[in-house]
């Protein structure tokens, strides 16, 4: 976790944050610098916290937020802040916002997210102390969906390789209630009706940056906003994201052919890596099991904060866990 950003706009702060994954076993991801990726982030995270760990953990830079305390959680946050311009239940980041004010000086300014990405996705999380900073990032989140220009980028690492090196994914998609779990499920051929009652079109575009092992490092970029948007894009191109233990179920294989099962039908388990897979990860099918899933958002890309001045861009350095697995997998960016 840090904040790559704090600007004052108008006496407003925005802090560009980055976050590790709240995953169904809950827990928070620090993200280190990775060589290659965040270079106009190069701070190193300093310590914050604590974490009690009996035995080696297999993807460094995991913090399980089971042993934290909210204290603890509001610590991490504060120590995780790299630059601050302007005015100085359930245990969640929305649940401390009011604590992570009030220890970063803000006064009675509540502080509020502007951007996120899923809850099992590692990288920035944009949060302001002005709901007038707010108001203007999102409107320019909007403005930028309905224009089509990608404002966000993302790495991954999948499980097989696209077939082309480049292109958009265009998927209508629905989320769907099933066996008390929310799931997105691809809709061939919507109807008018279909649309009526919550599908929704959605586009991705994707850019292979390194291939290896029979694995691929993907830029992605979604120009539209659906849960779990860029994990069912790549299943559909037979590629899941590495760690993705909800979607991935639906790529089967038989005799090396790739090809999509049924998504009404196909429960999520955990993905399998083959055994090459696994000697190349230098991992144990149990610690497969709870391999984290390896989708980052790398990159915002926002206006000026003051009028006239350059639109800017943060950036988030990968977790360790993730440039552990390039490592592993011989991927390097171009």
């Amino acid at each position: 976790m840090r904040t790559v950003l704090a600007r004052e706009m108008g006496g407003c702060s925005v802090l560009g944050r980055i976050w590790g994954v709240w995953r169904r076993r809950p827990g928070v991801r620090a993200v280190p610098k990775a060589p290659g990726f965040g270079t106009e982030a190069g701070h190193r995270l300093r310590p914050g916290g604590s974490s009690k760990r009996s035995r080696p953990q297999p993807f460094p830079g995991l913090l399980q937020l089971e042993n934290l305390g909210r204290e603890e959680l509001v610590d991490v946050l504060r120590a995780a802040v790299v630059d601050q311009k302007g005015k100085p239940g359930e245990l969640t980041l929305f649940s401390v916002l009011p604590e992570l004010s009030q220890s970063l000086g803000l006064g009675d300014q509540e502080l509020q997210v502007v951007q996120a990405s899923g809850k099992e996705t590692s990288g920035l999380v944009l949060l302001s102390s002005c709901p007038q900073t707010a108001s203007r990032l999102q409107k320019f989140f909007i403005y930028s969906r309905r224009a089509q220009r990608p404002t966000a980028n993302y790495c991954a690492v999948t499980d097989g390789i696209p077939a082309t090196s480049e292109g958009k994914i265009q998927a209508a998609l629905k989320l769907e209630h099933v066996d008390g779990v929310d799931l997105v499920i691809p809709v061939k051929s919507p109807s008018r009706k279909d649309f009526q009652e919550g599908v929704k079109r959605t586009l991705s575009h994707f850019h292979v940056v390194a291939m290896g092992s029979g694995c691929a490092l993907v830029q992605l970029q979604p120009l539209t906003v659906f849960p779990s948007q860029l994990q069912v894009h790549m299943v559909l191109q037979l590629c899941p994201v590495l760690g993705d233990h909800t979607y991935s179920a639906r790529v089967g294989t038989v005799l090396g052919q790739r090809f999509l099962l049924p998504a009404e039908s196909t429960k999520p388990q955990r993905q399998v890596p083959d055994e090459a897979l696994l000697r190349r990860l230098c991992l144990t099918p149990s610690q497969a099991a709870q391999l984290p899933l390896h989708l980052h958002l790398h990159c915002l890309h926002l206006p000026g904060m003051r009028p006239g001045e350059a639109p800017m861009k943060l950036l988030a350095p990968l977790p360790s866990y993730f440039s552990r697995t390039l490592q592993c997998l011989g991927l390097h960016q171009q």
